[in-house]
């Protein structure tokens, strides 16, 4: 999977393409409204790639506080950009 376009026509199969990085898998699930098992693909992982997922479903859920611990985990600032364009703007990062 090289494209955005190819990412979000997945989001209509039932589960992930096999290979995903945890990163895309969480967005994954995110895309498909699953914000629980999103959180579950990162809450555990210390890398900065992570942290800056996890920072973005922490927004998305309206807990800024823990967005913003995430964000500068991540080494990342709290964008001021719709979420539908920061996922966007992930999955390309990670693609």
């Amino acid at each position: 999977m090289k494209t955005l376009t190819e990412f979000k026509a997945s989001l209509n199969s039932a589960q992930p393409v096999s290979g995903l990085s945890a990163q895309l898998k969480s967005l994954w699930y995110d895309g498909k409204g699953d914000w629980h098992q999103a959180h579950a693909q990162v809450d555990h992982l210390n890398d900065l790639a992570s942290a800056w997922v996890h920072a973005y479903l922490h927004r998305k859920e309206g807990d800024i506080w823990n967005a913003d611990y995430w964000y500068g985990k991540a080494k990342q600032i709290r964008p001021n950009i719709s979420l539908e364009q920061e996922w966007e703007q992930l999955v390309l990062q990670f693609l």
